[in-house]
């Protein structure tokens, strides 16, 4: 019986081929770690030139295509002037949160695509300003949310679409890591300047990603939220740089209680840093079935081991087992990328659109919003 109802959610993948006789023209905005990732799968494509690069910091963005030896790109201390002058097709944008949207929104407006790292934004405000410029530029805009593409993730999104769980009405998600505050690469994340949200923006927007997607995407309605930074703000936390503590300014730990469209709850919760190996495995309840999804140490954009369905059969209470798919050799980042670039090539919709994305920051604003309040609160989002 198992093996029956695991059949119902195979599919046969198709391998694409790459068309080479259309380059495009791509420049990197923010050349810091993320951009790393970037740079060495658009070296992969053979249909990608490199171009342009800009970075605020004076050198940087030269160091950087020195290191990937890729020559003859050109280089701008900024993205407005690169964006100005050159004639790209397409821009990742790799910059700190809190500049974000105003660079994806110049992007757009010059008539560029954008490739978006996460998470979108930091406010609710400034998401409606993107959407708005890509609603106006005609160009796509996705958002780098490299874990849809992982199999494992499809999966849930295939169990919940099946009618298996039936009327789904309580996911509770989550992520974090015991010691896991991301500043191996200084203090860009964690300043209020910089970073804007820390825990929420870094590893939240991918757990409420993975649900979110799997039931529809769902308006939220209201929220009660949490969060704190117990563990970024104490000097010992970081032993050979205890003058991080004093420059924390997001947070480090938060939860939530999000009401969402079509009478769903979701028990949210997410650490940078805490007293605990997990905040919980991933469940989605329905009225047929549930499925468990289980943690992972650390957020690393798939699941944490063989995912579990419990349900009835024939009268009977039992769990099917849901095993491991591995991904394509390339990896998600390749996938993410080469998506994006197939979209753009193909006059496509963007993978991961910001018709969604709204929503996922929109919860992640609302949780700042009632903290602050200390109380639940509407969340409203903007016309576009």
């Amino acid at each position: 019986m198992a093996v029956n109802i695991l059949d119902q959610f195979k599919e046969n993948q198709e391998v694409k081929t790459i068309d080479t006789t259309k380059k495009l023209k791509v420049g990197i905005i923010g050349t810091g770690w993320i951009a790393d990732a970037h740079i060495l799968e658009y070296k992969k494509m053979p249909d990608v030139e490199i171009v342009a690069g800009a970075d605020l910091t004076f050198g940087k963005a030269e160091a950087f295509f020195k290191k990937w030896e890729v020559e003859g790109v050109r280089c701008y201390p900024d993205h407005k002037s690169m964006l100005d002058t050159e004639d790209l097709d397409a821009v990742s944008i790799c910059t700190y949160n809190t500049t974000h949207a105003q660079c994806a929104v110049y992007a757009l407006e010059k008539g560029v695509n954008v490739l978006l790292e996460k998470p979108m934004c930091v406010t609710i405000e400034e998401a409606a300003e993107i959407c708005r410029a890509e609603k106006k530029s005609g160009k796509i805009i996705s958002v780098g949310f490299q874990p849809r593409l992982d199999p494992n993730m499809q999966m849930i999104k295939k169990i919940v679409e099946s009618g298996e769980l039936g009327k789904v009405y309580y996911i509770q998600t989550g992520g974090g890591r015991r010691r896991g505050i991301p500043t191996p690469f200084g203090t860009t994340f964690i300043e209020k300047e910089t970073g804007g949200i820390g825990a929420l923006g870094d590893i939240g927007c991918y757990s409420l990603d993975m649900v979110l997607n799997a039931v529809g995407y769902p308006k939220p309605l209201t929220v009660s939220g949490y969060k704190s930074a117990f563990f970024g703000t104490r000097p010992e936390y970081y032993p050979t740089h205890p003058e991080y503590a004093a420059k924390f300014g997001v947070d480090d730990f938060a939860a939530a209680f999000i009401r969402l469209e079509g009478d769903i709850i979701l028990d949210f919760r997410i650490a940078w840093a805490m007293n605990m190996d997990t905040p919980g495995d991933t469940i989605i309840l329905g009225t047929k079935g549930g499925l468990r999804i289980p943690s992972t140490e650390c957020w690393n954009g798939s699941v944490g081991g063989p995912m579990k369905i419990y349900h009835e059969v024939a009268g009977e209470q039992v769990e099917t087992e849901i095993p491991i798919i591995q991904p394509g050799e390339e990896g998600l980042f390749y996938d993410k990328i080469r998506s994006f670039l197939d979209a753009v090539k193909e006059n496509g919709t963007a993978p991961v659109p910001t018709s969604q994305i709204i929503y996922n920051q929109a919860i992640l604003d609302g949780i700042v919003k009632s903290a602050a309040k200390g109380r639940e609160i509407e969340i409203q989002i903007p016309e576009i």
